[in-house]
Protein backbone atom coordinates (compact mmCIF):
# COMPACT_ATOMS: atom_id res chain seq x y z
CA UNK A 1 0.00 0.00 0.00
CA UNK A 2 1.02 3.26 -0.77
CA UNK A 3 0.31 6.34 1.34
CA UNK A 4 1.09 9.63 -0.24
CA UNK A 5 1.21 12.55 1.88
CA UNK A 6 0.92 16.07 0.85
CA UNK A 7 2.49 18.62 3.36
CA UNK A 8 -0.04 20.72 5.58
CA UNK A 9 2.46 23.89 4.93
CA UNK A 10 1.16 24.48 1.68
CA UNK A 11 -2.44 25.07 2.77
CA UNK A 12 -1.28 27.13 5.76
CA UNK A 13 -1.02 31.02 3.70
CA UNK A 14 -4.29 30.61 2.03
CA UNK A 15 -5.98 29.80 5.75
CA UNK A 16 -4.12 32.92 7.09
CA UNK A 17 -4.78 34.94 3.72
CA UNK A 18 -8.58 34.15 4.53
CA UNK A 19 -8.69 34.83 7.89
CA UNK A 20 -6.48 38.23 7.33
CA UNK A 21 -9.02 38.96 5.21
CA UNK A 22 -12.22 38.25 7.34
CA UNK A 23 -10.46 40.60 10.00
CA UNK A 24 -9.90 43.50 7.97
CA UNK A 25 -13.45 43.26 6.98
CA UNK A 26 -14.57 43.20 10.37
CA UNK A 27 -12.07 46.01 11.36
CA UNK A 28 -13.22 48.24 8.76
CA UNK A 29 -16.95 47.63 7.81
CA UNK A 30 -19.57 49.91 9.79
CA UNK A 31 -21.91 48.84 12.57
CA UNK A 32 -24.91 47.79 11.43
CA UNK A 33 -27.31 49.91 11.50
CA UNK A 34 -29.24 48.73 14.01
CA UNK A 35 -26.82 49.05 16.21
CA UNK A 36 -25.85 52.56 15.57
CA UNK A 37 -29.20 53.65 16.28
CA UNK A 38 -29.73 51.59 19.48
CA UNK A 39 -29.89 55.32 21.21
CA UNK A 40 -31.28 57.48 19.76
CA UNK A 41 -32.38 59.40 22.67
CA UNK A 42 -28.70 59.78 24.13
CA UNK A 43 -27.82 61.04 20.66
CA UNK A 44 -30.55 63.77 20.30
CA UNK A 45 -29.76 67.56 21.98
CA UNK A 46 -31.92 68.03 24.91
CA UNK A 47 -32.83 71.44 26.69
CA UNK A 48 -33.86 71.60 30.08
CA UNK A 49 -37.06 71.96 31.17
CA UNK A 50 -38.70 72.49 34.86
CA UNK A 51 -41.75 71.62 36.57
CA UNK A 52 -43.20 72.98 39.48
CA UNK A 53 -45.45 70.94 41.27
CA UNK A 54 -47.20 71.60 45.07
CA UNK A 55 -43.94 69.81 46.09
CA UNK A 56 -41.21 71.44 44.55
CA UNK A 57 -39.43 71.66 41.31
CA UNK A 58 -38.46 68.65 39.01
CA UNK A 59 -35.68 68.96 36.31
CA UNK A 60 -35.43 67.56 33.13
CA UNK A 61 -34.11 67.19 29.72
CA UNK A 62 -36.22 67.02 26.78
CA UNK A 63 -35.99 66.78 23.11
CA UNK A 64 -38.22 69.39 21.65
CA UNK A 65 -40.24 68.82 18.45
CA UNK A 66 -40.47 71.41 16.13
CA UNK A 67 -41.20 70.41 13.08
CA UNK A 68 -43.99 68.24 11.27
CA UNK A 69 -41.73 65.62 10.56
CA UNK A 70 -40.63 65.34 14.12
CA UNK A 71 -44.13 65.71 16.18
CA UNK A 72 -45.31 63.00 13.36
CA UNK A 73 -42.32 60.73 14.52
CA UNK A 74 -42.25 61.41 18.56
CA UNK A 75 -40.94 58.50 20.52
CA UNK A 76 -42.16 56.12 18.39
CA UNK A 77 -39.98 52.75 18.27
CA UNK A 78 -37.91 53.76 20.88
CA UNK A 79 -37.65 51.32 23.62
CA UNK A 80 -36.16 53.05 26.62
CA UNK A 81 -36.00 56.65 27.81
CA UNK A 82 -33.68 57.94 31.19
CA UNK A 83 -36.20 58.71 33.81
CA UNK A 84 -35.15 62.27 34.01
CA UNK A 85 -35.72 62.78 29.90
CA UNK A 86 -38.56 63.16 28.11
CA UNK A 87 -40.16 64.49 25.10
CA UNK A 88 -41.76 68.42 24.22
CA UNK A 89 -43.61 68.52 21.07
CA UNK A 90 -44.13 72.50 20.37
CA UNK A 91 -47.60 72.93 18.41
CA UNK A 92 -46.56 76.81 17.87
CA UNK A 93 -49.96 78.19 18.69
CA UNK A 94 -52.49 77.33 20.59
CA UNK A 95 -54.96 74.76 19.72
CA UNK A 96 -56.73 71.34 20.73
CA UNK A 97 -53.66 68.60 20.47
CA UNK A 98 -54.47 64.90 19.70
CA UNK A 99 -51.94 62.06 20.14
CA UNK A 100 -51.70 58.48 19.92
CA UNK A 101 -49.29 55.48 20.52
CA UNK A 102 -48.97 53.84 17.28
CA UNK A 103 -45.64 52.08 17.02
CA UNK A 104 -45.08 53.19 20.22
CA UNK A 105 -43.36 50.77 22.60
CA UNK A 106 -43.16 53.40 25.53
CA UNK A 107 -45.89 53.52 28.12
CA UNK A 108 -45.91 57.33 28.98
CA UNK A 109 -47.60 60.19 30.55
CA UNK A 110 -48.92 63.09 28.42
CA UNK A 111 -48.51 66.49 29.74
CA UNK A 112 -50.85 69.13 28.02
CA UNK A 113 -49.52 72.21 28.41
CA UNK A 114 -51.30 75.66 27.96
CA UNK A 115 -49.36 78.95 26.40
CA UNK A 116 -48.93 80.37 29.74
CA UNK A 117 -46.74 77.19 30.94
CA UNK A 118 -49.49 75.94 33.26
CA UNK A 119 -50.36 72.22 33.11
CA UNK A 120 -54.05 71.55 31.39
CA UNK A 121 -54.47 67.92 31.84
CA UNK A 122 -52.36 64.60 32.48
CA UNK A 123 -52.99 61.25 29.99
CA UNK A 124 -51.37 58.85 32.76
CA UNK A 125 -49.88 55.96 31.75
CA UNK A 126 -50.67 55.51 28.10
CA UNK A 127 -51.37 52.35 26.03
CA UNK A 128 -47.98 51.27 23.69
CA UNK A 129 -48.74 51.00 20.41
CA UNK A 130 -52.60 52.01 20.66
CA UNK A 131 -54.31 53.96 17.66
CA UNK A 132 -56.56 55.43 20.75
CA UNK A 133 -56.69 59.10 20.21
CA UNK A 134 -55.52 60.97 23.26
CA UNK A 135 -57.41 64.60 23.46
CA UNK A 136 -55.92 67.33 25.77
CA UNK A 137 -59.66 68.93 26.40
CA UNK A 138 -58.82 72.78 25.52
CA UNK A 139 -56.59 74.28 23.21
CA UNK A 140 -52.75 73.70 24.15
CA UNK A 141 -49.40 75.00 23.17
CA UNK A 142 -47.69 72.04 23.93
CA UNK A 143 -47.25 68.25 25.19
CA UNK A 144 -44.75 66.73 26.95
CA UNK A 145 -44.34 63.21 26.93
CA UNK A 146 -42.59 61.23 30.27
CA UNK A 147 -41.67 57.47 31.30
CA UNK A 148 -45.27 56.29 32.77
CA UNK A 149 -45.57 56.86 36.02
CA UNK A 150 -43.45 59.75 36.41
CA UNK A 151 -46.55 62.36 36.78
CA UNK A 152 -47.83 60.77 40.05
CA UNK A 153 -44.39 59.58 41.22
CA UNK A 154 -43.49 63.57 41.34
CA UNK A 155 -46.46 64.73 42.56
CA UNK A 156 -47.38 66.49 39.54
CA UNK A 157 -50.78 67.51 38.40
CA UNK A 158 -52.68 70.06 36.48
CA UNK A 159 -52.64 73.85 37.27
CA UNK A 160 -48.61 72.90 38.00
CA UNK A 161 -46.58 75.06 36.23
CA UNK A 162 -43.90 74.05 33.30
CA UNK A 163 -40.75 76.66 33.03
CA UNK A 164 -39.20 76.25 29.48
CA UNK A 165 -38.12 79.36 27.05
CA UNK A 166 -41.22 78.15 25.00
CA UNK A 167 -43.93 79.19 27.87
CA UNK A 168 -44.70 82.87 28.52
CA UNK A 169 -45.20 84.02 31.96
Amino acid sequence: MTVTRVPVFRSVPKLFLAACLVALAAVTSPLPLRAQDASPAAQAATEPLGIVARNGRHAFQVEVMRTDAQRAKGLMYRRSMAADHGMLFDFERPAPATMWMKNTYLSLDMVFIRSDGSIARIAADTEPLSTKVISSGEPVLAVLELNAGTAAKLGIRAGDRVEHPMFKR
